[in-house]
């Protein structure tokens, strides 16, 4: 019962078998008590530090029991004083964290200009996303081009993306069709649905984009050179019309449990049509690998499926067959 003034069980029954008879040895009160002489020593050294037990006037040596209303109250008193200290020391703690952040904001080399900050760096980049995470509220939005994502980039973004779905907040992502090939990021996108988010895919996809609550976006200030770092905005405007670029996206996208058939009566997937668009645009194997997130051996391999089933012997051949058919 009074655990919480730092007394446990043990120190509470010698506290109360001395207030109800102080006299008697050590031997006396463990027989009483129902404990052992060592408990008794303990709880008597426990007791004395605690204030509850002082010298006695009466008994050389011996110790007299501190009444309940003064050494309870006594107590009290002192856990206040604890209190207020701690109090004073997080206050201290919080003026220090203060000071540091703004020092540290004076050093970062990644500042804010207008609403738009530039992230150059990993770290930089991984920092602002742990920020925004945290701060999210209702949804975050995501776009993730490139196919099989780095086992780097993964672990980087579970804990993250793990502690936003714990609290409730709406995840929709998309990713290329070519993830369901790597077993890895196929894995994660799984995981995300399990934890209550939404991915689907689609064959090809806008450079990489994040959205945070609607109000902050994080993009790629070159989508073909990333070392060059990120855009984090908050610019109505901007964020307003990549919010558009998502949701167009996602409603062409197709769920991630979605089969990916050929439909019998055009005889073509998703990702083949895609990719005899992009090759009759001019663009090469493996540009277009690039587009749709896939290796230059698959754009070739898939090429050469094409070919076959259109019974082609040139791409050419196959390009105005495959016009013929309306697949292009």
């Amino acid at each position: 019962m009074l655990e919480v003034l730092g007394l446990d069980a043990q120190m509470e029954t010698v506290y109360r078998g001395i207030l109800r008879q102080p006299a008697g040895g050590v031997d006396e009160l463990a027989q009483r008590m129902g404990l052992t002489e060592t408990q008794v020593r303990q709880g008597l050294d426990q007791l004395v530090d605690l204030g509850l037990l002082a010298p006695s006037r009466e008994t050389a040596g011996g110790l007299r029991p501190v009444s309940p209303e003064a050494g309870l109250e006594q107590l009290l008193r002192r856990q206040e004083e604890d209190l207020a200290r701690r109090q004073h020391e997080l206050a201290i703690g919080k003026a220090a964290a203060a000071r540091a952040i703004a020092a540290y904001a004076d050093l970062r080399p990644n500042t804010e200009v207008d609403g738009a900050e530039r992230l150059v760096g990993l770290d930089a980049i991984q920092s602002r996303l742990e920020v925004l995470t945290r701060g999210l509220r209702r949804e975050c939005l995501s776009i993730m081009p490139g196919g099989a994502q780095s086992q780097a980039s993964l672990d980087a973004s579970r804990p993250l993306d793990e502690a936003a779905l714990e609290r409730g907040i709406e995840a929709r992502a998309v990713y290329q069709d070519s993830v369901r090939n790597d077993p890895a990021t196929l894995a994660y996108a799984q995981w995300t649905t399990e934890k209550g988010g939404e991915v689907r895919t689609s064959p090809v996809l806008p450079p990489r984009l994040l959205v945070f609550d609607r109000t902050t976006a994080v993009v790629p200030i070159d989508p073909e050179n990333s070392r060059l770092g990120a855009l984090c905005t908050s610019a109505p405007g901007i964020v307003a019309a990549l919010v558009i670029l998502f949701e167009q996206t996602w409603e062409t996208a197709v769920p991630l449990g979605a089969a990916r058939k050929r439909a019998p009566e055009e005889g073509i997937t998703r990702e083949e049509r895609e990719l005899l668009k992009l090759l009759a645009s001019g663009m090469t194997d493996e540009a277009a690998g690039k587009r749709l997130g896939v290796s230059l051996r698959t754009v070739r391999r898939q090429m050469s499926a094409l070919m076959e089933r259109l019974e082609a012997t040139s791409r050419f051949e196959a390009g105005l067959k495959a016009a013929h058919r309306g697949w292009l």
